[in-house]
């Protein structure tokens, strides 16, 4: 995707981060709360759950801590306790994590973890599918909740490009040519593809140029809900970056 930062359409929507969000849950109404509470949990279950299963629990135990996390969230003020000034969300939400399990261990386990409303649902097939090719590395639990992290940013970029495509009529289109954006192209190159779609090689390339550059902004704009200025944003990226590459 490469490194440079366009400071352009992602830069427009720092108005509104995931610090703001906790605003909302942490000043709002509780109806406002639980909407807030919803939208971070589904943004972020999947490397919270990463997290919880490289440091030992199994898959059930995994899901109810989750949950369970979450809703600890709100329940007992840690939104309050947030600062934004003090680094990147996702180290607020690993540090909060920790200070749970923490937590989860002292105490004596009298009831379910997470109580009996599931927050949002939690495609654990999913997670446990991408956990089990990631635990093929010895890699500590903090690595799998920055590469977990960094991959749902991919997966919520790519779904939002797939909405788009579908809705400019593009998305046959799209689902030809997205494993140039994603690594997953086919063995046999742009030729295949292009014959498959009844267009030149060289539009094929040139479509996969723009989309690439698409897609890049749509990471930026993901990105971008975490931190406040264009500044943190490139730092991000480049973090990101790191991530990926392993």
């Amino acid at each position: 995707m490469g490194e440079r930062v366009q400071h352009g359409p992602a830069t427009k929507t720092f108005a509104t981060t995931h610090w703001s969000v906790i605003q909302a849950a942490r000043d709002g109404s509780s109806a406002a709360a639980r909407d807030a509470l919803n939208h971070l949990c589904a943004t972020y279950w999947q490397p919270v759950y990463a997290f919880i299963r490289r440091s030992g629990s199994n898959a059930e135990d995994a899901r109810d801590l989750t949950q369970g996390f979450f809703a600890a969230l709100l329940a007992d003020d840690s939104f309050a306790r947030a600062d934004r000034d003090k680094g990147r969300f996702r180290s607020f939400l690993l540090g909060a994590l920790k200070h749970y399990l923490v937590d989860e261990q002292r105490r004596a386990q009298t009831r379910k973890r997470g109580g009996d409303h599931e927050l949002v649902p939690l495609d654990v097939a999913l997670a446990e599918t991408r956990y089990g090719i990631e635990a093929v590395a010895a890699v500590s639990p903090e690595a799998e909740y920055d590469r977990t992290w960094a991959l749902s940013v991919l997966d919520r970029a790519l779904g939002r490009f797939r909405e788009e495509s579908d809705l400019a009529g593009r998305a046959v289109l799209f689902d030809a040519l997205k494993g140039f954006l994603t690594g997953d192209k086919p063995a046999a190159g742009y030729r295949s593809v292009a014959a498959q779609l009844r267009i030149t090689e060289g539009a094929a390339k040139m479509t996969v140029t723009r989309m690439r550059q698409r897609f890049r902004v749509l990471v930026q704009q993901e990105l971008s809900q975490t931190v406040l200025t264009a500044a943190e944003l490139e730092e991000e990226l480049r973090a990101f970056l790191r991530i990926l590459r392993g």
